[in-house]
């Protein structure tokens, strides 16, 4: 399978990030679903000319985060979805902290409260063919 990856070097993130968070992306939208195969560590390495570790990194993370099951010897295979939703301890260690960041950056651009809502809302209702 081959995974519609990109690599930004102007990024501040680590590419391992930049790998895990556009796989989750595509789960998101339903590009990929659970059971689907992905390219072992050292076919997508090849393909994106980076490093075994750098693959190896994203794919841990993703296991780490219940969203890749990775077992030694077989392809990484998409995880089922969740069927109940992060508690609140989970969802405030994950994601608050990014949240927070993000209200920032919107404040120092100065969009409204209303308007960082409305755009949160144009972008949820963008996914509806995605999973929720």
């Amino acid at each position: 399978m081959t995974l519609l990856l990109s690599l930004d070097d102007n990024n501040s993130r680590p590419i391992y990030l930049q790998l895990a968070v556009q796989v989750k992306e595509q789960i998101r939208r339903g590009a990929l679903r659970p059971g689907d195969e992905l390219p072992s560590v050292r076919e997508l390495a090849s393909e994106l000319g980076i490093n075994l570790h750098t693959v190896h990194k994203a794919y841990q993370t993703l296991r780490d985060d219940g969203v890749l099951r990775l077992r030694l010897g077989r392809v990484p295979r998409v995880a089922p979805l969740r069927e109940t939703p992060a508690d609140r301890g989970e969802v405030e260690a994950r994601i608050t902290a990014r949240l927070s960041e993000l209200i920032t950056e919107a404040f120092h651009l100065g969009l409204s409260q209303k308007d960082f809502r409305s755009l949160v809302d144009d972008l949820l209702d963008s996914d509806r063919g995605g999973r929720r």
